[in-house]
């Protein structure tokens, strides 16, 4: 009797059979209780006089009280291997340790060599009885509140890389009708949350009045239990569609138990024993059996048909959806690089090169980026999605940048010409240059028209190329100098230059020694 537990109508038909004279070998038979155990009742029952038939039966609780007495009667035979180890283990215990963790420590510092069996009943024993904690029924009205979460759904081929991707289900169920909305996604991004919710709303025809989510980062920038903070695109999503966003306290998912059940009647009754071409293959089938399977089940809680209280009741209840819906969009706070780009989703966005370094607004659509310096739209660009590209407009670089950019070779040779012929040709043999490109140094002596004039830098090319030396040092020099403006000696071939009569420290030796 003290290794079964017997419930209180049992032992009370036994006391019956006992009063009406069968023996415990009868009842025995019967086998509502063994014979030592029905021997120890028999024993216990004429003590307390519950056989007479004259005398009324006894109360259930009196009969707990004789099945506890008999209990702590009975002494523990076993004795744990453990018992030495008690009181380190209730110590343990209390700091909050798992007992899987527990029997290691044993097992590595004193050598324990039996199962996690034993150190579970200790623990079952030693370790404090938490108390349940008590909660609440949450009840709503038709159209009131959605319940919004995401679950893990199967490994499908992205159709873009070839490889083998993990997807999700994004479920948003109604809390009155328990009918809902359900779409495998790549990612959980918030551009993908809002096109879900977007999706959801139109599948219900219109919009509940609050919407029940936790603290995902593609909703709630920071969670917290009393002034959390929304991202700002889901804001305005909740502006344009008029609901409102009620988020869970941190760590606490029972708030949204509703549409947790959902993900995982999902996973249990859609995902098993399927299989799927691809995503849109997928998201047909699990619409499908949404209406035919799902909506028409009796729910568990409710004890209705979701699909037909949503159709009879709740739909007509939703708020309208806006006749101009909201246009889904993404916030993010990027901060100016010092090549005045900004980042988004690894592509590169230019603004004016006075805001480097500082932090901007970026609102990024399907088709299109806004960049703003807080209220006021300082750049605009259309929306890449190659990783690695940049979209730069070339009046936001400084000066400088934009000269190398614009002033390229042929606009230096088109300049040149347009000086002369003398600067056309410096400016030739400089990109004639086999190992250097040069076209920095051709640009600034092109600059140099703006500080003299281009007669003046003519005239000095003219004297560069004289004397075969046309670098910018030398054209800087004879403009600083005035040598550009003293005349030219004619070169004839009876002077010939100064390489063909010896140079200027090289002379043949009939002139040396004459």
């Amino acid at each position: 009797m003290s290794n079964r537990r017997f419930q209180m109508f049992t032992i009370r038909q036994i006391l019956v059979r006992m009063r009406q004279g069968d023996r415990d070998r009868v009842i025995a038979r019967s086998g509502l209780m063994g014979r030592k155990s029905l021997g120890a009742l028999r024993h216990q029952a004429a003590l307390h006089c519950w056989l007479d038939p004259q005398q009324p039966l006894p109360d259930d609780s009196d009969l707990a009280v004789l099945q506890q007495r008999r209990k702590q009667a009975v002494p523990n035979q076993c004795v744990s291997t453990l018992k030495d180890h008690e009181e380190q283990i209730a110590k343990w215990a209390a700091e909050g340790i798992q007992g899987t963790t527990i029997h290691a420590a044993l097992v590595r510092n004193f050598g324990y060599t039996g199962s996690y069996s034993a150190v579970r009943r200790v623990l079952l024993r030693v370790a404090p009885v938490k108390a349940p904690e008590a909660t609440m029924r949450l009840i709503f009205a038709p159209g009131e509140a959605a319940q919004v979460d995401f679950g893990a759904g199967p490994a499908m081929i992205d159709p873009v890389t070839g490889e083998i991707r993990k997807t999700w289900f994004f479920v948003m169920t109604l809390c009155w009708s328990r009918h809902q909305y359900a779409e495998i996604v790549w990612n959980q991004t918030t551009m993908t949350w809002l096109a879900c919710h977007r999706h959801a709303f139109n599948w219900f025809g219109g919009v509940p009045g609050r919407i029940i989510i936790d603290n995902a980062k593609c909703a709630i920038t920071k969670a917290c239990i009393n002034d959390p903070t929304v991202q700002r695109s889901y804001a305005e999503c909740a502006e344009g569609f008029l609901f409102r966003i009620d988020a869970c306290p941190p760590h606490d998912p029972a708030k949204k138990g509703i549409v947790e059940s959902g993900v995982k009647y999902i996973k249990k009754g859609f995902m098993p024993l399927r299989e799927f071409r691809d995503r849109d293959d997928a998201n047909r089938q699990l619409q499908e059996w949404i209406r035919a399977e799902a909506g028409n089940r009796i729910h568990g809680t409710t004890r209705q048909a979701p699909l037909t209280q949503f159709i009879e009741v709740e739909k007509p209840l939703l708020q309208r959806l806006p006749a101009a819906p909201p246009e889904i969009s993404e916030w993010t706070r990027p901060k100016v690089h010092r090549d005045a780009h900004v980042q988004y989703a690894y592509c590169f966005y230019s603004v004016p090169f006075r805001l480097i370094g500082q932090q901007l607004w970026l609102r990024a659509t399907d088709t299109t980026i806004r960049i703003y310096q807080e209220h006021e739209l300082v750049a605009t660009h259309p929306r890449l999605f190659q990783h690695g590209t940049a979209a730069t407009v070339a009046d936001h670089m400084p000066p400088e940048a934009q000269a190398w950019q614009s002033q390229d070779v042929q606009w230096c040779l088109r300049m040149a010409e347009g000086i002369g012929p003398y600067c056309y040709g410096v400016v030739h043999q400089l990109f004639a240059d086999r190992v250097l490109v040069n076209l920095r140094t051709v640009q600034n002596i092109l600059r140099l028209r703006e500080k003299f004039n281009p007669e003046r830098l003519e005239a000095a090319c003219a004297r560069a190329l004289r004397f075969s030396n046309p670098r910018y040092g030398a054209i800087s020099q004879i403009l600083k100098k005035g040598l550009d403006q003293e005349p030219l000696s004619p070169i004839t071939t009876e002077s010939g230059s100064t390489y063909t009569s010896g140079g200027r420290f090289l002379r043949d030796s009939a002139t040396l020694f004459h």
